[in-house]
């Protein structure tokens, strides 16, 4: 039998549009906010004219982050500072200079957008043992070129790992900076020790580097900028554990405690580290976070155009499409499970010729379910959770949450002759 005859008899059930509402701090004036952070003399205040400040640029699809990095280097520029981008994103880019000054690129960062040029290597620089007797090593350039390095970066829980310390300025100080060297040897003892490795390496790191200090950034559940502070070097370590805290509870998430199937339009590095955050579908690809799951399958339908081919995270689903798979790149999605220890995320689950296929197959894969009371949920990416699709058997429990406007009617979902979904 061929597969679509094995999978004809099953219903794709109607869709409704629903928003979900969530807290939204925001900040009204981002450079605004950037002076005020940069201000206090404890922190621009320790630059000196003609200091030249390595400026570390990460990986992430960070919300402003090349307005945020402009102004910071305006700031440095007018206490008569020289500064320069660094790439901070241990083996990402594919573990090569070029390809990490891509990714920044994509993201928007370059010369011309954050008013400084960008040098790039992945070369390090030794620096010793840290207490815990891990080797240390810190970005070459930023070590002999530059007198001082501030370090920028969200803070936000990790998609692997959970700790006093997740992502955040200790964890670009320890991985990022690191380089594919540094971030292979956090790595190694597997992700239920990342978060104290991460201190350990780090707390050395600003003892013997010259990271003078960091600006974090917090983001609410519209992907937007919430909060940005500058920490001195001496308070990264203090503070940064309650800013993780207070980024975990603006977190979004899908306000359904349990479903049988989510279809996630698209995945990519330039959503999640993992393309999809692990937080919000509550799967995770190793042990080291322990959660009850709420779904039993994901579907993936199609990878972002930034992300380039890096699909690190495809293997969290347990269907995608054949669209998925033929814009897979390996070359530029091994470096990242090598690196982590963690293969599983790059899995290839199955794979279906088109999209009615891949949702059927997620649906026929479910256990002790009634396929035509079936429960599914259906978004953009891990990003975009105001407005989602969920089908009508899940319409009783929204009417009860305050939290859910209930905005359209059931609809079916419309595919081509071909079974590819037409946009809704």
């Amino acid at each position: 039998m061929s597969l679509e005859q094995v999978l004809a008899p099953l219903q794709v059930p109607k869709m409704v549009r629903i928003r979900q509402t969530f807290p939204r701090p925001k900040l009204a004036d981002i450079p605004q906010a950037v002076r005020e952070a940069l201000g206090h003399p404890q922190i621009l205040g320790r630059i000196k004219r003609g200091d030249r400040v390595a400026v570390t640029a990460g990986s992430r699809g960070i919300a402003n982050i090349a307005l945020i990095l402009r102004e910071v280097v305006a700031n440095l520029k007018a206490v008569g500072a020289e500064p320069f981008i660094i790439p901070a994103m241990g083996s990402h880019g594919g573990a090569t200079a070029e390809g990490q000054v891509g990714v920044l690129q994509r993201l928007g960062i370059r010369e011309e957008t954050v008013g400084a040029p960008i040098y790039a290597g992945m070369d390090v620089a030794y620096l010793g043992e840290s207490a815990g007797g891990i080797p240390v090593y810190f970005d070459k350039i930023a070590a002999t070129q530059a007198d001082v390095t501030v370090v920028v970066g969200r803070i936000k829980p990790h998609t692997s790992f959970r700790g006093a310390f997740e992502s955040g300025l200790a964890k670009m100080i320890a991985i990022g900076l690191g380089k594919q060297k540094g971030a292979e040897i956090c790595h190694a003892a597997g992700p239920e020790h990342m978060s104290p490795r991460i201190e350990d390496v780090a707390r050395t790191a600003m003892v013997k580097a010259n990271v003078i200090f960091g600006v974090g950034i917090l983001e609410n559940a519209y992907d937007e900028t919430s909060k940005i502070v500058a920490l001195s070097r001496e308070e990264i370590l203090a503070q940064e554990p309650e800013l993780l805290r207070e980024a975990r509870a603006n977190l979004p998430q899908i306000l359904f405690p349990e479903y049988d199937v989510l279809i996630v339009d698209e995945i990519g590095k330039n959503i999640s580290g993992l393309g999809m955050d692990t937080n919000i579908i509550n799967r995770f690809p190793t042990p080291a976070v322990k959660c009850e799951p709420t779904l039993q399958r994901i579907v993936v339908l199609d990878i972002t155009e930034e992300t380039h081919g890096n699909v690190h995270g495809l293997g969290l689903a347990d269907v995608c499409t054949k669209r998925v798979f033929e814009k897979i790149d390996f070359a530029q999605t091994y470096p990242n499970p090598l690196t982590s220890r963690v293969p599983e995320a790059s899995k290839i689950p199955m794979v279906m010729p088109s999209d009615r296929l891949a949702i059927q197959a997620a649906m026929q894969t479910c256990c002790d379910v009634d396929y035509n009371t079936i429960k599914m949920v259906r978004i953009k990416n891990t990003l975009k959770l105001d407005e989602i699709l969920i089908s009508e058997h899940l319409l009783a429990q929204a009417r009860l949450d305050s939290r859910i406007e209930i905005i359209g009617d059931p609809q079916p979902m419309h595919f081509t002759e071909s079974g590819d979904l037409l946009k809704p």
